[in-house]
Formats: structure tokens, sequence, C-alpha cells
């Protein structure tokens, strides 16, 4: 069951091809590009279409505003000739006036009144005037600014029977004799209206004149106006191009009057429809361009996915069999090629290292066997050494019954540690004081031990075998090359780490030797010289190694040289204050630990 998940777990996984993904991911750039590029060109096209919108808006107005300008401009003309001649009124005067009425059918009628607004003269073509009449004057005597004055639309209703639809040009004058009179030429407006329906801008777009104060002088809608179906918003906007929501207005104010000229188009049919209109062409060209994105991605992962595929199958057939795997290399791109021979290359590896695997577990298998014939020797040594111990005693010679034992401590140390992961500090200061006796003894007063042990982490767990190998390399390497040597243990803690040091005395070491020293502790052989002491080195950097596994890189062993020539190699580990979770038997064991090492220091 445990295998079937296995193979179910290693079976998990995204469900797509090599050349579904090749697909998708150059189909997803080229869509992000051309969205991106759409995008922009939209924004470039429709500031393009907004400008043209304005700038043909712009002309159409500056058409009209000309062609009223022109009209306004004759009309002032014709209106300064008849102020000029009714100031000095003579016979033919009036025949001027008579013949330019005739002459000009946009003239409806030239009226002169007096400051009550009494009609006192007229010329037309002819009609009746009514009995009860209304006469458009103005009644304010306005500053002469040099502009025209001009009414606004309305119907005349001077004469009988005849209702034209007229705007007045006026000027008041004073005549010789200190007089008022206002002269008025009606003009029949229709003229000026036809200049104006003439103008198309866009499809529904139009222009239409108002006075500087924002009333309406004609549009061509106005009867939608004045009825409310229809409401106008440009009429309040000063001179220029105001652009809106909606519609774009271009405001152009007539230089010889108080009006001015305001188009209007839309925005849906001058700038939206032909954007829309070119973001759909864009679309359809879009739809073509990942159509043939889609057929040259497919084509082109094809190259590669066949291949993978083939291979994929083969790494299959290889897991299910791979003692008699054998693999044909594949031919296709570099890549492919390269693939395939790096499988092939790890296919013949592996199927060696399966080959080296079996004959290791037979070599162990043989290795364990010995091993077990081998578990006697280690008694039979106890035993001997322990009827040597008696034997010593029972002579009275109590130096060698202590040699023993502590031969028989650190023997018995060493042998029963293979598969023990943390002791008791105080188990190790034991072996640590066995091998010190020995060595006292065989060195007598050349050596001299100095100990200096915090008892509250006598209970500490520390791995095994972690100081004999630094004391032995302090005597090797530094009491062996003097007259007389000293050793001091010193273990002591702070708030987070545990120090264990061993001081020694010894020879001065060169840069050399404090750099192989080094080199050995981080296990970087290369550095090292080809006659380095094996022996002493497996034992330190076997030493620093474990801690750093234990308890982390930020802790090991670390081998300096002070001044007077003393080497201090120290162990840092960290300190973990346990004390209330210390159980009675781990007191005991402790306990009876340092009673060995008082006996071994007596």
């Amino acid at each position: 069951m445990n295998r079937r998940k296995k193979e179910a777990d290693q079976h998990k996984g995204w469900n797509i091809s090599i050349s579904g993904v090749f697909i998708a991911m150059v189909m997803g750039i080229v869509l992000t590009s051309v969205v991106a590029a759409t995008l922009i060109f939209v924004q470039i096209y429709r500031n393009a279409m907004e400008q043209s919108a304005v700038t043909s808006s712009s002309q159409s107005c500056e058409q009209v505003q000309n062609t009223v300008e022109n009209y306004t401009q004759d009309m002032r003309i014709i209106l300064e000739g008849i102020v000029a001649r009714m100031r000095h009124e003579n016979n033919h005067s009036e025949e001027y006036i008579q013949n330019l009425v005739n002459i000009r059918s946009d003239v409806v009628a030239v009226t002169i009144c007096g400051e009550d607004g009494e009609l006192l003269r007229y010329w037309n073509r002819g009609q009746k005037l009514k009995e009860n009449y209304r006469i458009v004057q103005s009644t304010e005597m306005e500053d002469d600014d040099g502009r025209l004055r001009i009414t606004k639309p309305y119907v005349e209703s001077l004469f009988e029977g005849y209702y034209p639809w007229v705007v007045t040009v006026y000027q008041k004058i004073q005549k010789e004799d200190g007089t008022s009179i206002q002269v008025n030429i009606d003009i029949r407006f229709s003229d000026i209206a036809n200049y104006v329906d003439d103008v198309g801008i866009g499809q529904h777009g139009y222009a239409y004149i108002a006075d500087k104060k924002g009333n309406l002088i004609y549009h061509p809608q106005q009867q939608l106006i004045y009825s409310g179906l229809k409401e106008e918003k440009g009429m309040d906007l000063k001179e220029g191009t105001h652009i809106q929501e909606q519609a774009i207005y271009t405001v152009k104010n007539l230089e010889n009057c108080d009006w001015k000229i305001v188009g209007v188009c839309y925005v849906d049919e001058m700038i939206t429809e032909k954007v829309s209109s070119a973001v759909s062409r864009l679309l359809i060209v879009l739809c073509l361009v990942m159509g043939a994105v889609f057929l040259l991605g497919w084509a082109f992962s094809e190259l590669f996915s066949a291949p993978v595929r083939q291979l994929a199958d083969d790494m299959h057939r290889f897991e299910k069999n791979a003692e008699n795997f054998v693999f044909e290399p594949m031919a296709g791109t570099t890549e492919i090629t390269t693939l395939s021979n790096s499988f092939e290359h790890m296919v013949v590896k592996i199927q060696k290292l399966m080959e080296q695997v079996r004959q290791e577990e037979i070599t162990l298998r043989k290795t364990e066997l010995k091993a077990l014939q081998a578990q006697i020797n280690p008694h039979f040594l106890n035993n001997t050494l322990e009827m040597m111990n008696w034997q010593a005693r029972m002579s009275g010679d109590t130096v060698v019954s202590k040699m023993i034992e502590s031969l028989g401590t650190v023997l018995d140390y060493r042998m029963n540690r293979a598969n023990v992961k943390e002791i008791h500090l105080a188990e190790e200061l034991q072996c640590i004081d066995a091998y010190f006796y020995i060595m006292s003894m065989r060195f007598g007063q050349r050596l001299s031990i100095e100990r200096k042990i915090d008892d509250d982490l006598l209970y500490l767990m520390v791995p095994p075998l972690i100081l004999q190998p630094i004391v032995e390399n302090a005597i090797v390497h530094g009491v062996e090359t003097v007259k007389n040597g000293v050793i001091r243990l010193h273990v002591y803690h702070d708030d987070e780490n545990v120090y264990l040091k061993v001081r020694n005395t010894g020879k001065k070491m060169t840069e050399e030797e404090l750099e192989r020293i080094h080199a050995i502790l981080e296990g970087d052989e290369s550095r090292l010289p080809k006659n380095t002491g094996r022996h002493t080195s497996i034992g330190i950097q076997n030493v620093n190694r474990r801690i750093r596994l234990v308890y982390g890189d930020e802790y090991g062993l670390s081998i300096e040289q002070e001044e007077d020539c003393i080497t201090v190699s120290t162990i840092t580990i960290p300190y973990v204050d346990h004390e209330d979770e210390i159980s009675l038997k781990e007191r005991s064991e402790a306990q009876n630990e340092l009673k060995n090492i008082a006996r071994l220091n007596k």
C-alpha cells in the first residue's frame, strides 16, 4: 500500500504537456503585446481624431464667422451711407435709399424713427403701411465703440400682408438741427440663417449664432429649444474650443458686432465611432495573428515536445526496470541531444551505483558477521584487566591497580559509545580524569594538571568523546615538546554558551602550523601538506564536525595560541538551563560518576 501511495505521489503534478505550455506562453506574450499595442494605438488614434474633430469644427466655424462678418460689414457700409445722407438731407437722399431697397433683395425696409419711437419715414418695395403698427427700436443711447448695433431676429409687422423674418441694423444720430433720430435697416434674416444651416460638422453637428451675453440669436433647431424639447449648453462659453463629455464646442466671436458663432460636433460620431471602427478592424487582425501564432507555436513546440515525450516514456521504463534498461539516444535539436546524452550517462551511472550498492550490501553482511564473532574480544579484554587489577591489589601494588582501572575506564568508555548520542558531562570528565592519570604516570613530574569545573554543568548533556581527543592533542603536540608541561581544564558558562577550554604549554607554533590546524578543523584537505599527522587530524576534525552537526555552524572547536606559547583549545556549545527537568536517576548517575572521578584522583 505504501508503494502504491508513493507511486501515486510521484505521478502527482500538472497534467499538461510542454507543447501546451509553450503555445499558451507564446500566445499569452503575443496577446499581451498586441493588447498593449492596441490600447496605445487606440489612445493615440483617439487623440488624433479628437484633434481632427476640433480642427474640423474650428474651420467650419471660421467659415461661418467670415461669411457673417462679411455680410454684417456690408450692412454696416450701407448703414453708414444712409446715416451720412440723413445728416445732410437733400433731394438725392430719398432717391438713394429707395434705389438701395429696390436693388438689395435682402433689405426689407429702411425706416427713420424719432426720439419717442414715432415712425417718421420709411422706404420699402411698395407694401402698404398698417394703421396700427409696432416699431422695434432700441431705447438705449449706447456709446459709439465702433461695433455694429443689431437686434435679435423678429417678425416684422409694419406692412399689411407682409411678415418677413428680419434683424434690424440701426444707428442713432443727431441731426444738424439738434434733433435725434434712429436709422433702421431691416435685413431679411433668412439669408444669414441659410449660411448657418449650410454648415455641417460631421453627420449631426451644426452651428448657431448667439450674442456675447448668452442669448440665442439663431439656431437650426430653435423650435425644439423654444418648446423645451432640446437644451443647448454652449451659449455661455467663451471664445475657444471646449471639449465636454458628449460634444465639442467651438466658439468664434464676430469682431464687428456682439454676435458669436458656436459650432457643435458630437464626440460619438466624430471620435467614438471612428475609434470603434478602428478597434473592430484591429480585433479582426488580432484574431488572424493569434491563429497564425497558434499554428506556428504548435508546429514549433512539436519539434521539442515529441522527443521530450519519448524521453519521458524512457524514464518511466527505467523506473520500472532500472537493472535491465537499455537506453537508445535520440536525435533532435542541440538541447534535446544534450538532454538525451545526459540521461544516458545518468542511466549508466545509476546502474553502476546499483551494482556497487549490491556489492556493499554483501560486504556489509560479511562485516556484521565478523563483528558479531568479535564481540567476545572486548569482554575478554575487560575480564583480563579486571583479573590483573585484583592481582595487583592482592599484591598491595595500588599504583598498578589504579593504572589498570584507569585503562579499563578509558577502554570501556570508548567501546560502549558507538550508538550513544549524548552523555552527562560528568561521565565525559570521568574518562578524561582516567586518561589524565595514565598520562601522569607516563610523564611523572613533567606533567601538571589543573582543573576548574562548574559543578552546575555536570548534569549537562554533551556528545561523547569530545574532550579526550583535545586533551590527547594537547599532550602530543604540547607537553611532549617541552621539558615541563601544564594542562588546565576549565569548564564554565555564561548566559548563552558553555565553554570547555583546554590550555596547555608547548612550543611556539608558526603561521603555517596555525593555518594547517584551521584547515584541519574546517575539513579543507586541499590546504593540508602531505605529511600531516593523520591520527590527530581525524580526532580534532571529528570533534568539530560532530559539534556543528548537533548544535549548528555557529558552535564548534577553535584552536588558537596566546602569548608565552600557551595553546587554547575551546569547545563552544549552547547553554540550556535544564536544572528543573533533571530526574533523580540522572542526579544519581552523575553523583556516581563524580565519586569515580574522586577515586581516580586520589
